[in-house]
């Protein structure tokens, strides 16, 4: 054990300061490690090298699933950040419902009777709040071979809705427009910070934020349905 946490500790270390930057500044990130190691010590117990996957990929889904539940345990966003999320969410579903294409930052601070500058706001104080529903999404698309791993005790059912799921996520986010899809290229693919993610657009760190809120927040809008 001593060997596997030795080996792969830098991967804690990484994955904890990559979602640091999206949290809170009271947020520690000795936390998030100490929970990050248990996810590391999961994986090594649950691993199977015949399913098919590498144990750092594995690893690295069980390290930001363990991440993500100490930090729901926390529950540290202030309930007036997620309401005016989900208000943000209906917004984006409405509008875009009604006029079949993605719609603006303008259009959508006009139809909640807010200004432009409030309803930036209100992404920079959501973005720390999508890390644990559009994560666990982006895991579900690109590591599902790894996720289903350890779902041996799964219904078919489960397994087949996950996986349509996935695709219509896929879908989701090949739509949106260009410059969420970027950000969420640079930062989940890439593995960029948001900072990095800022000098690549030639953008502030602050617009990086806004921009994967909304990316975050169409998407929940549109999948809205499908969950349902």
């Amino acid at each position: 054990m001593d060997a596997i946490i030795q080996q792969y500790g830098y991967l804690v270390k990484k994955i904890a300061y990559h979602l640091l930057a999206r949290l809170p500044n009271h947020v520690d990130v000795d936390d998030l490690t100490q929970a990050g190691m248990i996810g590391l010590i999961e994986a090594y117990k649950r691993f199977e090298s015949t399913k098919g996957a590498s144990f750092e990929t594995y690893a690295g889904i069980r390290i930001r699933g363990a991440i993500m539940d100490e930090m729901r345990k926390s529950d540290w966003a202030p309930r007036s950040v997620r309401r005016n999320g989900r208000a943000v969410t209906e917004a984006i579903k409405e509008l875009e419902g009604k006029l079949g294409r993605d719609v603006t930052d303008n259009e959508v601070s006009e139809h909640m009777g807010i200004s432009v500058d409030e309803y930036h706001e209100i992404m920079r104080s959501s973005m720390s709040t999508q890390l644990f529903s559009y994560e666990e999404m982006l895991e579900s698309e690109h590591g599902s071979n790894e996720i289903n791993i350890e779902s041996d005790d799964s219904q078919p059912y489960d397994v087949v809705e996950e996986g349509g799921f996935q695709k219509q996520l896929a879908v989701e986010i090949d739509k949106l427009p260009e410059r969420e899809k970027l950000v969420l290229s640079l930062y989940y693919n890439e593995e960029l910070n948001l900072k990095e993610i800022g000098a690549v657009l030639g953008v502030s760190e602050s617009r990086v934020s806004q921009i994967h809120s909304q990316a975050a927040m169409r998407l929940r809008a549109r999948l809205t349905d499908w969950r349902d």
